[in-house]
Parts: C-alpha cells; structure tokens; sequence
C-alpha cells in the first residue's frame, strides 16, 4: 500500500481511508484522532473523537461534555479500521500526542501535530517514534529562528520586576498551556509568591493542578488592587477595558515570535519574553536527522525553508498545505 492510499489532504483536513478517520479535522466528521486541545485542531462535533485522556478532558472543559457523539481513550496500540493507531508524547501542551498510523502492509506514518523539544514542566516530553514517514509542523520553520531556554528569559522576567517593584507585569499567554507554563517557569525561577491570573484562565489551571501540576498559589486578577505584581492573561485580555484596572504596567507576551521584534512592536510589547510550544529550526533539524525517516511531510507554516532544507540533504519531502491552522491560536 502505498503512502497516499494510507493518509492523504482532504479538504477537512488529514484523511485515512483504510482506518476511515481524520486526524485533527478542521470541520465536523463522522470520525476524528486529535492530536492535542487547541482550538485549531480540537473542534467539536464529530460523530466520535479518539484521542488522550487529557485531551478529551481539555475538549470538555473548552466545548461542553457533549463535544462529539463518542470518545474514546487513546491507551496503547488501537485497531481502526484495517491500520494500527497508537498515542505516543509530542510536548507541546497537557495530552498533546504524535499520532502513529500502521497499515497492515505499508509505510508507518507519524503524524507529530504540534510538538517541542524543550523541557517543559507542564507536559510529558517529546517522544521519539521511528517511522518511515515523519509529517511535522513547520510554524518556526525558518533559520533565523533559534528561540532561547525559556529559564533565560525567566531571568529577564525578574530581572524587570526586580527593576520595577511598583509596576505591574502583565504577562499575555494563550489559555491553554502557555499560561501554565509560563506559571511554573516562574515557580521554578522563585517566584513564591501569589500569582494573579485572568478569569478566562481559571479552569484550565484548575484542570492542571488536578492533574498533579504545581502552580502555586493562584489569585484572581479581578479587584481593583490586585495584590500581585505579576498577573498573567489570555492576549485577548489586552484589548479589553480589562487591561485599565492597572495602572502604568509592564506589558509583556510569551510567545516564540516575540523573537520578531517588529511583532513586539505592534502587539505595543515592552518586555517580549521568547518562550514557545513549537519546535525551532534547530529543533526541527534534530527531530528529522534522528528519527531519519525515508520522506518528511510538512503539515503548516513555513515550508519552503524546510523543503530546500529536505532538498539539499537529500531527504524527500512534500508539503501538504493544510488550510485552517494558526501559528498559536488563541
């Protein structure tokens, strides 16, 4: 069997026929694997959702219990269809997972999703899974990408607080995983004191710690003074009459673009902290040259930088073009 008979593009996203499902959908269907709980490839209503505990918890937290007709826990190897699935860990947030497809006669495809190679405290590491064809995301897929260790820029975080005792720091983080990280990057830095969160955050930190993850003391960031000099929220907070409670702070995002300074600019950023979910070049290069794959399939963001790289190396690559995922959605 050949690699497109396997898996190949369809409008709605990766497509299965001998398992009949997709993998991470960008509109209902009958039969969906996901990768991990961001909006941009955890939707709701599909006939049936396979994919990690956590996962399906982050999907219930985020769309209601009655996100899909039937969910299924994704422990070990599983039968769909006439192709093997199995879960293995991708690092990018809480439940996130590469998802293994192996056909009774053909090659093994892994699909990564999101992933990163970087310690992170709020989720399992990347786990390595050797495959025939490797498909990776290319959202930093560039050169001149090469993001710092986010202890570095917790240092720099500090460092401004410590500069600025009276000034609140306003951290943006996206809801679901880079807020928590961000707060445990703290913790492990010495922050030990209350840290203020935005509302639309509560739930999914609540979710992590009932997971086992160490946040902390956690305040609300909703009385006039919040008793907190560092406040983390959603970036959607920052264009609300939210963000006027504070008064004269330090605006910051935790993001790996904030290595665009220019994107810093316009987000009116004055302590960008480069702190990313995604893997960088370095990272990118690593993951292909040690799973060595016989062909690399590049789901989104910037694949020609990965292509000529593929070229050059002599590794054969295609690009896939899905439509409907964002960078680091919101």
């Amino acid at each position: 069997m050949r690699a497109e008979q396997i898996l190949h593009p369809t409008e709605a996203g990766l497509y299965c026929p001998p398992g009949d499902f997709h993998i991470d959908p960008i509109r209902p269907v009958p039969r969906a694997l996901i990768t991990h709980g961001h909006g941009d490839h955890a939707r709701a209503g599909h006939g049936s959702v396979l994919a990690t505990a956590q996962t399906l918890d982050i999907m219930a937290i985020r769309y209601g219990s009655d996100f899909a007709d039937q969910r299924q826990v994704a422990d070990g190897e599983i039968r769909v269809g006439d192709v093997t699935v199995s879960f293995h860990p991708a690092g990018h947030i809480l439940g996130s997972a590469q998802i293994a497809v192996t056909p009774d006669n053909g090659p093994k495809i892994v699909v990564s999703g999101d992933y990163c190679r970087r310690p992170n405290p709020v989720c399992a590491p990347f786990e390595p899974v050797p495959c025939d064809i490797f498909v990776t995301e290319a959202t930093f897929g560039l050169p001149v990408f090469h993001h710092p260790d986010p202890a570095h820029e917790m240092v720099r975080l500090l460092s401004s607080m410590a500069e600025f005792p009276e000034r609140p720091h306003l951290i943006g983080a996206y809801a679901l995983g880079k807020a928590q990280r961000v707060i445990a990057l703290a913790r492990e830095a010495g922050i030990d004191g209350p840290i203020a969160i935005h509302g639309a955050l509560q739930r999914l930190c609540d979710y992590h710690i009932a997971q086992g993850i160490d946040l902390g003391e956690l305040i609300p960031a909703t009385a006039e003074d919040v008793p907190a000099q560092l406040v983390i929220a959603p970036p959607s907070a920052f264009a609300s009459p939210w963000v006027q409670r504070f008064r004269d702070p330090v605006i910051g995002f935790a993001s790996g673009w904030m290595q665009v300074r220019a994107r810093a600019r316009q987000r009116g950023v004055e302590l960008p902290l480069v702190i990313s979910d995604h893997v960088d070049w370095p990272q990118v290069i690593q993951t292909i040259a040690e799973l060595a794959p016989a062909e690399v399939w590049i789901t989104h963001g910037t694949e020609d930088g990965l292509m000529r790289w593929c070229e050059l190396n002599a590794i054969p690559a295609r690009p896939l073009r899905l439509v409907g995922y964002e960078d680091e959605p919101e």
